[in-house]
Order: structure tokens, then sequence, then C-alpha cells
């Protein structure tokens, strides 16, 4: 039988009531706007830009000794690198003898963008790892042999060393081929601002599309003093949903949990998160309703309520002792800003109370604080809220 709250709870848009902060440069636009069509608020906060190298003379000569000597094997990491690169020698007339030299020897993708950039360029593959992996293409290298080989790596934005030092070390020539680079972002503004926002808990999600982001990313914290306080919350309330297993490297090599979808894509990804955020959301049953937590507003029967961040922050308070009492002073140090004044909780609370549009979820208890109106007998009945589960 479907109820009044399952029809309204159908209506609210998966990711409403969440925001979910964007540190891609390339393709931001296009990520924001999926997350915002499923209702998610979004934040953008480039943690990089990229820099083509077409004019760079590194590039060129790199470009120049392969087509002089051409590979036996090469490497592309990034379709859209490998197109640049082609792009790049078109411009220096010369890509008819790139092609020629690349197709001359083995060509090797790490993953389907880069295959589908070799194939446009009229070349063939020769083989891809399922895993979208720099370690497994190294492995399929190591394991056919390579000493003796000249090994053209197309690198993605930042160097390889472990996968040159290692082909090297078994004997091989290998030629670097920077396309392009990954940079600081040229206003450091909104990657600030995006840091702040996470630190205070005003971001339910980070997104990650590529790992030099991420580096990025806690690189910015630690100039700013701030890298002990973003891992804390990476660790903790914000979830980190990256794009694929290259992406979350830098965050799982400091015990960040990442989540991720099974295809390194940005559709996969947000469809991932469509079926995560709301699972996560904790619920409970309050004086004869349904209280569904999520970042910056609450489902009260299916109902989306908006909810102001002060509120929300005394929200989160309760529901971590649902059904007891929560104190003045315990909610006051809960409040933003540091206020000292008892009476800000009664403010805010009226404010809560008006949101939720049914005040008596929020009892209180004379001389004593405020608590849940939770059900007797009752408990969560699943999830657990991004922000304020138990600890």
């Amino acid at each position: 039988m479907t109820t009044s709250v399952d029809t309204a709870a159908r209506a609210v848009p998966p990711l409403a009531g969440f925001t979910v902060g964007v540190t891609a440069a390339r393709r931001a636009e296009e990520l924001a706007t999926m997350l915002e069509r499923r209702g998610a608020v979004v934040q953008l906060g480039a943690a990089l830009r990229i820099v083509p190298v077409a004019d760079d003379t590194e590039l060129a000569a790199a470009t120049r000794a392969l087509i002089a000597r051409p590979p036996d094997v090469t490497v592309a990491t990034t379709g859209i690198g490998f197109r640049g690169w082609v792009e790049a020698a078109d411009g220096w007339g010369i890509a008819e003898d790139l092609l020629a030299a690349l197709g001359s020897g083995k060509l090797l993708a790490r993953g389907p963008k880069a295959r589908g950039a070799i194939r446009a360029s009229g070349l063939v593959d020769a083989w891809s790892p399922p895993s979208e992996s720099s370690a497994e293409v190294l492995d399929h290298l190591l394991e056919m042999g390579v000493d003796g080989l000249r090994i053209a790596v197309q690198l993605h934005g930042e160097p390889l060393p472990d996968v040159v030092d290692a082909l090297r070390m078994a004997g091989a020539e290998v030629v670097q081929v920077p396309v392009y680079r990954w940079l600081p972002p040229a206003d450091l503004g909104p990657l600030d601002r995006l840091i702040d926002s996470v630190l205070c808990g005003g971001i339910d999600v980070l997104t990650f599309t590529s790992a030099p982001a991420a580096a990025s990313l806690l690189a910015r914290a630690e100039q700013r003093g701030a890298r002990r306080r973003l891992l804390d919350a990476l660790r903790g309330p914000v979830l980190a949903l990256c794009v694929g297993p290259v992406t979350a490297a830098p965050l799982e090599a400091v015990d960040v949990p990442t989540v991720q979808p099974q295809r390194s894509r940005l559709g996969a990804m947000v469809r991932q998160l469509e079926a995560e955020l709301p699972a996560r959301a904790r619920r409970l049953p309050v004086a004869g309703h349904v209280l569904e937590l999520r970042g910056h507003a609450v489902l009260v029967d299916g109902e989306l309520r908006a909810v102001p961040p002060a509120g929300m922050a005394l929200l989160r308070a309760l529901s971590r002792r649902p059904g007891r009492v929560v104190s003045r002073a315990e909610l006051l140090r809960a409040l933003p800003g540091g206020s000292d004044d008892e009476h800000a909780v009664e403010t805010a609370m009226a404010r809560l109370r008006s949101a939720l549009g049914r005040p008596k979820l929020v009892q209180t208890v004379v001389k004593r604080g405020y608590r849940l109106a939770l059900d007797p007998g009752a408990g969560a009945i699943g999830g657990h809220c991004v922000h304020g589960s138990p600890r």
C-alpha cells in the first residue's frame, strides 16, 4: 500500500538537502549540473588548472626525438593528453610523422578514453587494463619484458616516477612525454572557501575527478595549516567520492576512505552518490513522525524542510542522543560562531521548530535543556547522518 509519506519521499530529489563540493577544473560545470538536477547544492572550488604545453620546448623535443627514433611501445595514459599531443604536433606540422612513428610500434591505453583517442587518430591500441590503472600497465610491460625496448610514456599532468623508474631498472629506455601540466588555480579564493566549508561542516560530500586535484587540495590545506583538520573531516563526516581508483590513490595513501563507482565515469559517479547518500541519512521516529537528517535540510514524513545552519547544529547535537536531554550549555557549544550567551540557544531553537513545521518534535525540559521526542521503545530506523552520527 502506498502512503502519503512514500509519495512525498519519492517527490524529493535523491540529493536534496545535501551540499556537494566539486574540486574538478575540467568538466566542473557538467558535474555540477548533474548534481543539481538531483537536488544537491553545489559549491565549486577547483583544486588545480590544466596548462597545455603545446609551445613547450620539452614536449617538442620529446616529439621530434620519437619521430627520429620511433618507440617500440607507447603508453597513452589519458584521452585528453593523447589528443593534445597530436594537436600540438599538428601545429608544428609534424602530426603525420608522429602518428607514423607511434604506429610503427605497439600502443597501450591506460583506459577507454585513451583508447578512444588512439583510435580517433587512426591508430590501433594493442592492450588496455580492466582497472584503468598505471600499475597494471606497468605489470603488463614487465611481464612481457622490456629490456632493450624504447618506451614512450605520455604523462597525465604529473610525473610517474614509479612507472618510469621500474621500466628503466628493467632495462628499457624511457621517453617521458609531458603533454599538459597541473598547476594550482590562478585564483585560490574558491578553493580556500571550499576548504573552509569542509572544516565548518558545510559540505557533505567532496568529489574528485583526478589524482592531482586530490593532491592539490591536501597541499593547499597544508599551506594554510589546516591539513590535519581537513583529514579529520574526510575520515569522519565528509564523504570523499572519487571517479576511480587512480583518483582515489592520494587520499587512500593518507587513510582517507573513499567511495568509487564500478566504472570510472562522471555519470556513474553521480549515480553512485545518488544511491549512497540517502542511505547514509539518519532517520528517527519522533513524536509520531519520521525525521530524516540530511546535510542542510530535514525530511519530515518525506517532506523536505530547509533548516538554518544554527538549527541544523542543534538538531545534530540532539540526534546524537535521541530521546535524552541535552543541556543548554552543551547545545551552546554546538552552535556555530562561538557565542557564550545561552539566549542564542533559545533563539536558534525557536527558528528550528519553525523550520521543521512541527514544534512538538523538540521538547523543552524545564531547567534542564531540550530533547528529541523519540517515540517510546523506538530507535534509529536506518542510516547514519553524514553530519552528526553518534560517536
